[in-house]
């Protein structure tokens, strides 16, 4: 295949993971990022749960995107000698008895199967979880790409890198969705904030979930989260979020603990919760991966290979991803 003059915007998760599929597939690329202020991926704790909501819905296909998404996150490991990657459970403890009924009656189905663990009259168990340490990941991928001299630590214009380069992939979140460049995309918008903990005596291995959620970061650490602002653009940490989260937390844990840090971030969501890929429809120099929501640990390792299809001309896996489907 002819070397692609690719400019790779945005270095959070969903750019990281294209600019390596791009370096694997050994196309000539670059990556212009400012900084994460505002991204999702600063407030992202990389949980990857197979049972989501007060529905209790199992994760679009996940049966098959996540032994992908592992899969790749441990390519990533061995080659960067990093470890990013924790085989996690869920304690899933009902918020209500309205959860507890769901619970009963999809597991009867086996609706939930095969993910769907133990259970008892206070909740039930997750199987097949997963963190993914986005901090670690990004970090050694930024230190990997400035290396090579790949890495251009500046805000672009989008419009106007097209103009110099044969592709420029726009990876930047609420950034690109308002840009206005792919504004036929029926974005939506949700501010999240988490919290950082210190406390003693979780098990590793565990997520604890109760409408928000705790998990474990290293030794004595931990994050909790996380809030839902629809509509709410904005990235500042406020003392409303941290009391409702403290507030929840202290539900789950009852030994105590204390907050450490507070972060926020935008999450750039679509109508049918799937997000986009490809090239503008009507600019073929333009393209686009967006969209991943709260899934971004998911998703992020489905989307960068679909491109890496597109690039050669081959069919989507997933077409349900492209772009074009809010085209008309």
């Amino acid at each position: 295949m002819r070397r692609a003059d690719i400019l790779v915007v945005g270095q959070g998760l969903a750019g990281s993971l294209l600019a390596w599929e791009l370096e694997r597939a050994e196309m000539a690329f670059a990556i212009a990022d400012g900084g994460h202020e505002s991204a999702a991926t600063a407030a992202a704790a990389g949980i990857i749960n197979p049972i989501t909501g007060r529905r209790l819905v199992k994760s679009w296909r996940v049966e098959a995107l996540l032994p992908q998404a592992r899969a790749t996150y441990q390519e990533i490991e061995d080659a960067l000698g990093i470890h990013v990657w924790h085989e996690m459970r869920v304690r899933r403890l009902f918020a209500d008895e309205r959860e507890r009924a769901t619970c009963e009656a999809k597991r009867a189905t086996g609706e939930l199967a095969p993910y769907a663990g133990e259970s008892d009259t206070a909740g039930f168990w997750i199987e097949g979880a997963a963190r993914v340490d986005l901090g670690i990941l990004i970090a050694a991928l930024r230190g990997r790409w400035r290396r090579q001299g790949r890495l251009r630590e500046e805000v672009v214009d989008v419009a106007q890198e097209s103009l110099r380069h044969e592709l420029v992939i726009d990876c930047s979140g609420m950034r690109g969705a308002r840009s206005g460049a792919f504004g036929f995309v029926p974005w939506e918008f949700s501010k999240g904030e988490v919290l950082e903990l210190a406390v003693e005596g979780l098990a590793a291995d565990v997520v604890l979930n109760r409408r928000h959620w705790v998990a474990p970061a290293g030794r004595g650490a931990a994050w909790a989260g996380a809030t839902h602002e629809p509509g709410v653009l904005d990235s500042t940490p406020t003392a409303a979020a941290r009391a409702t989260l403290e507030a929840s937390v202290r539900g789950l844990l009852p030994g105590g603990f204390s907050v450490t840090g507070q972060r926020a971030g935008v999450r750039v969501n679509l109508p049918d919760k799937l997000p986009v890929l490809g090239r503008h429809p009507g600019n073929s120099r333009l393209g686009v991966i967006n969209g991943l929501g709260a899934k971004g640990a998911l998703f992020a390792p489905v989307l960068a290979p679909e491109w890496g299809r597109l690039l050669r001309g081959e069919a989507p896996v997933h077409p349900e991803f492209r772009v074009e489907r809010f085209w008309q």
